[in-house]
């Protein structure tokens, strides 16, 4: 199972990084531009609610097929509310862990937390666990 550590954040500091507005062509290359006018602050990007936004390290491999991998940053909001296919951040019997949810049985007092790697199965949740959705994954941040 994929568990995330988690930092506090520091928005206190501002870095503006140069930025191509226009964008960077994934297809066809365009005629390129030999300067930059905007910036871009990653705090403004990445971050909608200060208050309620942690860092998260993951640790493990359950969630490589969705692109998330041992060492990546997640950038967790509490502040968004859960829905069915989103990444979350679940605390599950005292550890966190990272996983799509799957609510399509929650009718009947079932959740289903995801991976995203055969190797490992379907976490079925129950309303007798200790378990809480702690936070919706709003970005994932790796190196290639």
């Amino acid at each position: 199972m994929n568990k995330v550590v988690l930092y506090k954040l520091d928005v206190s500091t501002e870095v503006e990084l140069p930025f191509a507005d226009g964008g960077i062509r994934a297809g066809f290359p365009s005629p390129s531009q030999d300067y930059l006018e905007e910036s871009l602050n990653l705090n403004e990007e990445l971050i909608h609610n200060p208050a309620a936004t942690f860092i998260g390290r993951v640790v493990g491999d359950s969630m490589t097929d969705a692109n998330v991998h041992e060492g990546d940053l997640l950038v967790i909001d509490r502040s968004r509310d859960a829905q069915d296919g989103s990444m979350v951040v679940g605390y599950l019997d005292g550890e966190f862990c990272v996983k799509t949810l799957d609510l399509s049985e929650q009718r009947d007092g079932i959740i289903w937390l995801v991976p995203a790697n055969d190797r490992y199965p379907r976490i079925r949740v129950t309303q007798d666990q200790n378990f809480r959705i702690w936070g919706v994954v709003s970005y994932v941040i790796h190196r290639i």
